[in-house]
């Protein structure tokens, strides 16, 4: 029923097996972001598969024990290790312009919570995300649907 074979995939729609995700989700679909990076494009690491997955295991483990646990808050934020991840990435797609055009060069998340300098969403507060503060505050949100994973033979067998 957690479709966790979904989650092996770079595909946005897995992020959605949790209904708490919606908002981010349409968000997302409605961003400048849409067309060029998914979820894993900006939340795991991109340097190799080994830490990709390791991460992706990780988090998804600890999201699977919060969501079970029903102790997820009304407002979902990244852990530093999130936050590290997707400053990375930030960079990374962006680096010529960071480099070349305006000329801020790469700093860390680690160097943001010391005061050495502002995270990217510091000033790009809208993006992709826009302001979703809390699962209340898009109550209309419009995600599409897991698929269901019960196989179609077995739907038709009960009809």
């Amino acid at each position: 029923m957690s479709r966790a074979h979904s989650y092996l995939s770079d595909e946005p729609e897995a992020c959605i097996n949790c209904h708490i995700m919606s908002p981010y989700y349409d968000t997302w679909q409605h961003s400048s972001h849409r067309n060029y990076a998914h979820c894993n494009d900006c939340h795991v690491p991109q340097n190799n598969v080994i830490s990709k997955f390791y991460f992706k295991a990780a988090d998804g483990l600890y999201h699977s024990a919060v969501f079970t646990a029903h102790a997820e808050p009304q407002s979902i934020r990244p852990r530093d290790p999130s936050y590290t991840v997707i400053m990375n990435n930030c960079i990374r797609c962006h680096e010529h312009l960071n480099t070349a055009m305006v000329n801020t060069g790469r700093i860390s998340f680690k160097d943001t919570k010391k005061g050495e300098g502002k995270a990217c969403w510091d000033c790009h507060t809208d993006v992709p995300h826009t302001k979703v503060s809390n699962i209340s505050s898009s109550p209309n949100s419009l995600a599409p649907m897991p698929k269901s994973p019960v196989p179609n033979w077995l739907k038709n067998s009960i009809k």
